[in-house]
């Protein structure tokens, strides 16, 4: 499992996002505080404070660098 810190500082930003990691079968997870939401859920998210960084958890081991290299537009 990897934790990168990303930015979803815009509905076209969260959308764009949810296309791009649902492309995987791995299991993503947003955390937030005390919050864990599933970041293939878009409803899920934007009931998230966007405007701070959030550490987004991806359980993955084996394409994890093209998992990484999709999601560097919103990593900080």
């Amino acid at each position: 499992m990897k934790t990168v810190q990303i930015s979803l500082n815009s509905i076209d930003k969260v959308k764009a996002f949810v296309n791009d990691i649902t492309k995987f079968d791995n299991d993503f997870d947003l955390v937030s505080g005390r919050y864990v939401i599933d970041a293939k859920s878009i409803m899920g998210i934007f009931s998230l404070d966007l405007s701070k960084p959030i550490d987004l958890s991806i359980h993955a081991e084996e394409n994890l660098d093209e998992i990484l290299e999709i999601l560097k537009p919103y990593m900080i």
